[in-house]
């Protein structure tokens, strides 16, 4: 894997968050070198890296079995199917993935010691969007990914899909203030993702879905309270401020 593979699209983004975080902010007062950004700026280039590797074994491990056990005719009919309703079935049924993935990482206290990793930020913008640990997002796109590409779904449609979820994952953590009235509950914006990562009792396990806030608001699960916006972010638990100390945290972590 060549690293400008993870370099040049972090530079574009870098090119659009951040004039537009200083002109749309949530928070003005927010600096761009907030704290813990070089930690997350390791995230972005070490962890996407054992991201990517960890990704491609689990599919090399997994994806051959999981075609075995569609039909071949249902295979066809999904591939043959006009690439616009392909994106949308793509759409949904990867997000319902995540949906359930997410509340997974939130309920079973194995997976949240993986989980709390991302969850320790406390100043959000586009950047936080990369702290993550590796092993979490290795299932995460795992259980995300392998339905559509066992289900038959062409290449072309799964590659404009993670090019639109990577960029609406950046957006959702980014210090932007966006909102598009009722669509807020059916898209996922900041503030429905900011409200996910809120340091407010009435905002925990709230939130789970990547791209359609709709899949919360039909599982009961969406908290959207109408102008307002949440005054703080992360934990209770300590979690390190070094990188290596995030990688490990799992490994040591105690309720």
């Amino acid at each position: 894997m060549n690293p400008l593979d993870i370099l040049t699209p972090f530079l574009i983004a870098c090119l659009v968050f951040v004039p537009v975080e200083r002109v749309l902010a949530f928070r003005p007062e927010q600096k761009i070198f907030r704290r813990g950004w070089g930690v997350d700026l390791t995230h972005v280039m070490v962890t996407g890296f054992l991201i990517k590797a960890g990704t491609i074994v689990l599919f090399a491990l997994s994806a051959a079995f999981l075609e075995k056990q569609i039909p071949a005719h249902l295979r066809a009919a999904v591939a043959a199917q006009p690439f616009w309703l392909a994106f949308l079935e793509v759409l949904l049924i990867a997000d319902l993935g995540f949906y359930w993935v997410h509340r997974a990482f939130h309920a079973i206290p194995l997976l949240w010691k993986f989980h709390s990793v991302h969850h320790s930020i406390e100043e959000m913008d586009f950047l936080a969007a990369h702290r993550v640990h590796p092993l979490d997002q290795i299932l995460t796109r795992s259980a995300t990914l392998l339905p559509v590409f066992a289900l038959g779904f062409s290449p072309q449609v799964i590659l404009l899909w993670t090019a639109v979820y990577h960029a609406q994952s950046l957006l959702l953590h980014s210090n932007i203030k966006l909102g598009f009235g009722p669509l807020r509950r059916i898209i996922a914006l900041p503030v429905f993702h900011h409200w996910h990562h809120a340091r407010h009792p009435e905002a925990v396990d709230r939130n789970f879905s990547g791209q359609l806030s709709l899949l919360d608001l039909l599982f009961g699960t969406l908290h959207l309270p109408p102008g307002k916006v949440p005054e703080k972010y992360g934990i209770d638990a300590p979690v390190p401020g070094s990188y290596l100390g995030q990688l490990a945290h799992p490994f040591r972590y105690r309720q």
